[in-house]
């Protein structure tokens, strides 16, 4: 993983009905404004009559007045060809907000990740519902806001957090914040929302299900992280992992490699995210790795 960002780089996200040309339409268009491609991903559902993908890294030598050329030219090109289309640069970089709880190894993933520049982005703040994680992210020098959430306080804990995060972020990671989203804070950030369960839903749904799994003698334990949406924990998936456990694992050894997974998946997510690497069709995802 490359820890160093190229500012002359920008990344385009193409989707966009199947159809004969699209591919040197794209290109071209590229060459017209002097963009040098440095890679290119493509992806069908039906070579007939699908959904065709496609995610280009392209170079430009003066990024500030052809970038906004460029942009300007795509939301014709976009409208004439049908095309959903997302365009980027690395000397802008994303903004991301980290919710958390009381578990802390899937934060000080990512803490330590973006400390170590292996995740581009800034982090403008961090909100938990509890205080326990706030000398830990004050160490990063990260603003952390503890808003306190119940069942009657709930709109007002969410409105309050809407309010912290306005004009200041893009995404949103769930890093084992145990809490349900309502349908009306996931609108303001629609596929903008990544989270991470333990992948035995939905045989484990529920409290404890560490100790259910245990109790039914599982050999495999997992993580998936996903986009959020109104159905729970059942948005498009970005990232699963599994380990092989066994019968000596302990309910506690089964935390413990729940952990790990949980935080490599959540990490790879994220990363896959900030890159520009994820396209959503529906409930599914295009990840170009």
């Amino acid at each position: 993983m490359s820890t160093k960002a190229n500012l002359n780089r920008a990344k385009l996200l193409i989707s966009c009905p199947e159809k004969p040309g699209i591919i040197s339409k794209v290109t071209n268009f590229l060459l017209e404004h002097k963009a040098n491609i440095v890679h290119f991903d493509q992806h069908t559902t039906d070579p007939n009559s699908g959904v065709f993908f496609m995610r280009i890294e392209f170079e430009m030598e003066v990024m500030d007045v052809s970038f906004d050329k460029l942009e300007q030219d795509l939301h014709v090109m976009g409208r004439d060809y049908k095309l959903e289309w997302q365009l980027s640069s690395t000397n802008k970089r994303k903004q991301m907000a980290i919710f958390v709880s009381k578990a802390d190894h899937c934060l000080n993933e990512l803490l330590w990740r973006w400390k170590s520049k292996e995740i581009q982005v800034d982090i403008p703040l961090v909100i938990s519902n509890h205080p326990d994680l706030k000398e830990v992210v004050e160490g990063y020098g990260i603003p952390f806001y503890h808003i306190p959430l119940s069942h009657e306080t709930k709109e007002e804990a969410e409105q309050k957090a809407l309010e912290l995060l306005e004009g200041k972020v893009d995404f949103i990671v769930l890093a084992r914040y145990m809490q349900i989203l309502s349908p009306k804070f996931i609108s303001h950030f629609q596929n903008q929302i990544i989270n991470i369960h333990h992948s035995f839903l939905p045989a484990f749904v529920g409290a404890n299900p560490y100790v259910r799994a245990f109790n039914r003698g599982v050999k495999l334990i997992g993580a998936t992280a996903h986009y959020v949406t109104n159905d729970l924990d059942e948005g498009p998936i970005i990232e699963q992992d599994v380990q092989r456990i066994n019968h000596r694992y302990t309910v506690e050894d089964l935390k413990t490699a729940g952990r790990h997974v949980e935080k490599k998946v959540l990490a790879e997510a994220v990363s896959w995210h900030v890159e520009d690497k994820v396209l959503v069709h529906g409930n599914k995802t295009i990840v170009f790795t």
